[in-house]
């Protein structure tokens, strides 16, 4: 059947189609000049519309596109849209009964993943997604029209919701999934630790992800839920205990954990290492070798005495080179230096042999090549950096130098060597899940060392725990923004939070939240407290006060609770702590830099130092160019890791804390602090 413009209504048209005509499963729509095929599975509407003299069809298309045909004479044009009507809705009923089953099916396969009794992954939705593109794509109807057809209708609708909103749909799914277990494996989940887990905990250690990030601020439960996660995998055989490994940050920790996994676990078969264990088993296992730890590494003391020793070498044996160091910490670090042999100074030595230790490990750190190293330097340093490199350069050799001579190898070295054996396949990794604490102080090393077992691995799953509020090791060279750092390295990624802390009573939380996230490049998550308490349960003191105060404690301090004296730096020990055990013979009192306090916990914290200036509490922001080349990025916010540091002396208290300020000159925290409402008292 055709359908043509009268001779007349064309020429007044002035339009490039001037008929229609109709074929087996669609249109032709053509002119002089011009042709145009529309299938019916293309067609999405057909309009009949009466001019003053002719008729008009148009015919609508997918994405807006509208075809018309214009100038036909009217009863004709009523004729030719009846019937064409007629065989597209015929055609139409009958491609419903093929989509309707298409979609079924599709629907059927939907239901089939929601009945699996485990998480859905991100890759399960990836996958059901790409499902339905390639049902909707085979569908014969045009998408738009298919909800028009009662039998397609309903299962169109799901899956268009899953197409769309499918990340609510699983994160739903897998919510109802968590409730059902925590009911399921209560007794599990009741025991597995000294209190039962809550539900963010258990919602950490069931994620199926096959990368997860958990965010957990101070005493939320980070080695708890890496302890119960463990005891999952194995209570839901999703892994023999071979198959599974935990790294720790430092081997007390790692003592500490293995203590746990054989008290709550009852198995030896699963063992925490630190990053370095780790690597000396890839090398054993990989080379047949058994390399040795220098004691230069073991021992910080002697290490740093070596490295004093030989920069003072360095500096009696060539004019130019103490000439080059007096510059460098004299225009960089704005040390005032004695005159004269400027190097033997004991307390110039005794601060150096910090900054030589630092300096030589993010050397090593970058495998010790200058070459490697001038290459990722910015061109405005580039200068000033080869001159620091030629200084040190002494140094990183005579550690090489007695690396060999000891038959021995440091940190960077071993790691660097387990990386190595790992790329070229010589060793098989057997671990299906790695397990990671305090995530936050990984170094890259640490990093080089996961991807490459990941690399070597494809199915092995990756679960860390750490808290971003707690990066304080950036001269290590960590990375500073935890998700980010960990997104950048990781496929696959998923993140959840612990949001309750166990440790710190509401007030506590309150003070250290408010003043960490003062930074507002500092990444927000939910924490909250079980326990309240009164305003003055963190208290700002002069530092004149500390003996009145633990005078005062004693009255009433129990002998089981703890007090624990925390300072930027360790010189900071007060005095009269000698005497503590005599004149305070009932307190356990303790003290530590707030850098290796991280992990512990007090009843009681003395924070002291808060003091401006010189060697004080924010430290000074004063790098050499080594640092600003071979570390990453500074943030764009005064004193932001300075201020990670104190939200760890305060997050280490359980009961209260006293912040010991210097009245002639006090920290700038301590007034950013009193603005947040920390009460300034005269007397404890």
């Amino acid at each position: 059947m055709e359908l043509k413009s009268t001779q007349i209504g064309q020429r007044l048209a002035q339009h490039p189609y001037n008929r229609v005509r109709l074929l087996n499963a669609g249109i032709e729509i053509s002119g002089d000049k011009h042709q145009y095929l529309i299938p019916f599975n293309q067609l999405i509407g057909i309009q009949c519309k009466r001019g003053i003299v002719w008729g008009e069809l148009e015919f609508e298309l997918p994405e807006g596109k509208v075809v018309r045909l214009h100038g036909t004479e009217w009863q004709q044009t009523q004729r030719f849209y009846h019937y064409l009507l007629k065989e597209w809705q015929k055609w139409s009923l009958a491609m419903s009964e093929v989509s309707a089953d298409v979609l079924a099916a599709q629907v059927n396969g939907i239901a089939k993943i929601k009945q699996q009794n485990r998480w859905l992954k991100t890759t399960d939705l990836a996958s059901v997604q790409q499902q339905i593109q390639e049902t909707f794509q085979a569908l014969p109807l045009p998408l738009q029209r298919v909800a028009q057809f009662e039998n397609c209708r309903d299962n169109y609708k799901i899956c268009l919701d899953w197409s769309e909103e499918g990340e609510k749909i699983i994160q739903t799914l897998n919510r109802q999934w968590v409730d059902h277990m925590r009911v399921q494996y209560g007794q599990f989940f009741q025991t597995i630790e000294a209190s039962p887990l809550d539900r963010s905990q258990c919602q950490a250690v069931m994620n199926g992800e096959q990368n997860i990030l958990v965010l957990a601020g101070a005493g939320s439960g980070k080695t708890a839920v890496l302890i119960a996660r463990a005891g999952w995998l194995l209570l839901r055989q999703y892994a023999l205990p071979e198959q599974i490994l935990l790294l720790a940050f430092d081997c007390q920790t790692a003592d500490k954990m293995n203590e746990r996994i054989q008290v709550r676990l009852g198995t030896q078969e699963i063992k925490a290492k630190t990053f370095h264990a780790l690597a000396l088993h890839i090398i054993q296992q990989g080379s047949n070798k058994s390399p040795k730890i220098s004691k230069l590494e073991m021992n910080m003391q002697k290490r740093r005495d070596f490295l004093i020793q030989e920069w003072q070498k360095q500096c009696g044996g060539k004019k130019a080179q103490a000439k080059g160091w007096r510059e460098w910490l004299n225009a960089e670090l704005n040390w005032q230096l004695p005159e004269g042999e400027y190097w033997h100074d004991r307390s110039l030595t005794t601060r150096l042999s910090v900054r030589l230790e630092r300096w030589l490990e993010l050397m090593r750190m970058q495998g010790g090549s200058q070459k490697e190293m001038l290459e990722q330097a910015p061109a405005a340093y580039i200068d000033a950096f080869q001159k620091r490199l030629r200084l040190m350069a002494p140094l990183l050799k005579a550690w090489k130098s007695a690396l060999e001579s000891e038959g021995a190898v440091d940190f960077s070295g071993l790691i660097h060597q387990a990386v190595n054996i790992l790329q070229k396949g010589r060793f098989i990794s057997p671990w299906k899940h790695i397990l990671v604490d305090e995530f936050q102080d990984i170094s890259p090393l640490g990093i080089k060392l996961l991807t490459a077992l990941q690399a070597q691995n494809k199915q092995s799953h990756l679960f860390v725990v750490g808290d971003d509020w707690q990066t304080i090791y950036r001269f290590s060279g960590t990375e500073l923004s935890l998700p980010t750092a960990f997104s950048t390295y990781f496929d696959k990624v998923a993140e959840c939070a612990l949001d309750t802390t166990y440790r710190l009573n509401d007030r506590i939380r309150e003070i250290a939240n408010q003043f960490v996230q003062q930074n507002p490049y500092q990444f927000k998550k939910p924490l909250r407290s079980l326990t309240k308490d009164n305003k003055k349960t963190v208290v700002i003191l002069p530092e004149e006060q500390l003996e009145a105060l633990l005078n005062k404690m004693s009255g009433y301090v129990t002998r089981q609770e703890t007090i624990l004296l925390l300072a930027r730096y360790h010189y900071l020990k007060p005095e009269l702590l000698k005497k503590a055990p005599t004149r305070w013979p009932n307190l356990k009192i303790d003290f530590m830099t707030i850098h290796a306090a991280k992990g512990q916990q007090a009843d009681y914290v003395i924070i002291l130092g808060l003091q401006q200036g010189k060697d004080g509490f924010p430290a000074p922001e004063r790098e050499s160019v080594i640092e600003q080349v071979l570390l990453p990025q500074p943030e764009n916010f005064p004193d932001a890791e300075e201020r990670r540091l104190l939200y760890v002396a305060l997050t280490r208290a359980k009961k209260q804390v006293w912040l010991m300020q210097k009245l002639k000159n006090p920290s700038i925290f301590i007034h950013q602090l009193a603005q947040l409402g920390v009460p300034i008292q005269r007397k404890p």
